[in-house]
Parts: structure tokens; C-alpha cells; sequence
């Protein structure tokens, strides 16, 4: 990083965030604290192993900020106007993320030690300061939160995966014996799928799939979770619905999908799908592999009484 000459262009610059509403003869005065440098394409100006005192403020060029590893995907950009670095500039630890220059670029760098100071001559500044940090924790919230439910999420179909099952199903088992409420399985198996696949083709199947997660998904209610078990098997979990009411359930879906004969896909019309369903009562004493099992072992006699029915 080499020092840079930079003239300020006062109304210009009132209109970054971080000098909104600040006085312009302030805003002078603040910018006397700050030391223009330049950063070359790929410069790395914030890491996780070094520690920072600077904040940052972007004046030309382009910043990529990456959690974890250089390698990741950048999870934002920073164009103009934006600081880096102000988590790390008040409390004086190393920053959580990487922050690299993508493109020629300059930035304004002002020391820690300047900050007390500052926030004396502008309380306005001190606001946007905090305003900012605010943002970036929300921001990180929105990510973190974004990638917990990525890591639920079955990514050729959209339904939850076997992780978010386990995770469900203990939340609400506890929650339905709590409440003296019933607690309903239903496993789904795509029937004569392979076949599928091998007359159609394995695009032709993962399309068939979707068909199903988006059938099956409209008969459901919010607080219903579709889960992909794996390959064409799918489980349903009913809370607070007895075996009766998930009986007309399973049978509502069953029936949604047998009235679906062809549906039309990137690849052109495709023939429907029907379903074998297990349904399974939780016990008092359910584990998630019990519950399943004895889902299982209805959907395997739904399968031998002919497929496309439901058994309990």
C-alpha cells in the first residue's frame, strides 16, 4: 500500500454516508485526520491474521470482501463511499473477514487513535460510524443466516434434506409431547423410477422430482416440513395431525399427483409420477429412526398391495 495524493471535493464527499449530516467545516476538519493510499488489483487491505487500527473509507476502485478463505465466493462488494474496516477500528481486534482490492483502487486510511477526537468534533459522525457498523452486523446476520438454510435445503429440488429432519423432528416431537398433541409421518417413494430414468432419462427424473417437491408442497401447510430422504424418497412430518387426518393428508397428495399424467419441462412434455406412501403415528417413546422405520415398513406394503397407495 503506497501513500497517494488526493484532493477533496467537499460536496462530494458529504454525500458518503459516513459524513451525512456532518457540517461541511467538519467534515474539512475530519478529512485532515485521514491519508489517502493506493491499493493495486488483488492487494489483500483487511485479513483475518493481521490485526487492524485503520478505518477505511473507498474513494476510487472497487473492494470484494470474502469470509473464511480467499477462495470462497465474495459475499459483497464495496463500490465508493463505503468503509472497511470499522468493526475491527472500535474494538481494536483483528478483522473477521477479508477485504481485497479488485481493481486499482484508492482508499482514505485514518488511525484509531484519531477516533476519540473526531467523535468530539462531530457527534453526527459518530452516529453514521455506528449507523454503518450496524449495518455490517446485519448484513453478516443475513448471511450467516442465508447459509444455515442453504445447508437445510435439497438443492435439485428445494424441499429440506435429512439434516433439517433430524433438526425438526427433535423440535417438534418435544414440542407435540409437551402439548399432549399427535405427531404424523408420511413417507413417499416415486414409483418405477429407475424405470423412469431409463426411459426418459436422468434429466427427465430430477424434473419429475421437482414435479413432486411443488405438488406436494401446495397440499401443505406452513408449519408442515417436506423433506427429500434421498433419491425418489420423500418424508412428510405432520405435527399436531392424528393418524386419521394424515390419512386424508396422504391420500390428498396421492391423489394430486396421480391427476398430473403429463407436465411440461425445459426438455419438452414429460409423462407424470405417482406415489406409495408409508404412514406412521409417533409413539411416546419415538426415536426419529423408530418413527421412520415403521413409515418404512408401510410404504414397503404399500408398494407390494400394487404402488400409487397409501398404507399404515
Amino acid at each position: 500500500m503506497n501513500q497517494a495524493h488526493w484532493q477533496a471535493d467537499l460536496q462530494h464527499v458529504r454525500q458518503w454516508r459516513l459524513f451525512n449530516n456532518v457540517a461541511a467545516n467538519c467534515v474539512d476538519q475530519v478529512l485532515k485526520a485521514f491519508h489517502a493510499c493506493e491499493l493495486e488489483t488483488g492487494e489483500v487491505l483487511l485479513s483475518p491474521v493481521s490485526r487492524n487500527q485503520h478505518l477505511y473509507l473507498l474513494i476510487k476502485g472497487q473492494l470484494k470482501v470474502y469470509l473464511g478463505s480467499l477462495d470462497s465466493h465474495p459475499v459483497c462488494t464495496l463500490a465508493v463511499g463505503d468503509c472497511a474496516g470499522e468493526i475491527s477500528f472500535i474494538d481494536d481486534q483483528a478483522p473477521s473477514a477479508y477485504v481485497v482490492a479488485s481493481e486499482p483502487s484508492c482508499v482514505l486510511r485514518l488511525h484509531r487513535e484519531s477516533m476519540v477526537t473526531l467523535f468530539q468534533q462531530s457527534p453526527q459522525l459518530m452516529h453514521n460510524l455506528l449507523d454503518l457498523l450496524c449495518q455490517r452486523v446485519r448484513s453478516g446476520n443475513r448471511v450467516l443466516l442465508n447459509s444455515e438454510q442453504n445447508a437445510n435445503i435439497d438443492t435439485l429440488t428445494g424441499a429440506f434434506n435429512r439434516r433439517w429432519l433430524e433438526h425438526v423432528f427433535e423440535r417438534e416431537s418435544t414440542r407435540c409431547a409437551y402439548n399432549q398433541q399427535p405427531l404424523s409421518m408420511l413417507m413417499l417413494d416415486v414409483d418405477h423410477f429407475k424405470a423412469y430414468n431409463d426411459q426418459h432419462g436422468h434429466l427427465a427424473g430430477d424434473f419429475a422430482l421437482c414435479l413432486v417437491t411443488q405438488t406436494l408442497r401446495k397440499q401443505l401447510r406452513p408449519k408442515d416440513s417436506l423433506i427429500r430422504y434421498g433419491g425418489e424418497e420423500f418424508v412428510i412430518l405432520l405435527p399436531e395431525i392424528d393418524e386419521e387426518e394424515a390419512w386424508r393428508i396422504g391420500e390428498r397428495l396421492r391423489q394430486a399427483l396421480q391427476q398430473v399424467s403429463s407436465f411440461y419441462a425445459p426438455i419438452g412434455e414429460l409423462p407424470g409420477v405417482t406415489l406409495s406412501i408409508g404412514l406412521a403415528l409417533m409413539h411416546q417413546q419415538d426415536s426419529l429412526q423408530s418413527l421412520i422405520a415403521r413409515a418404512d415398513s408401510a410404504l414397503y406394503r404399500a408398494k407390494q398391495q400394487g404402488r400409487n397407495c397409501l398404507c399404515s
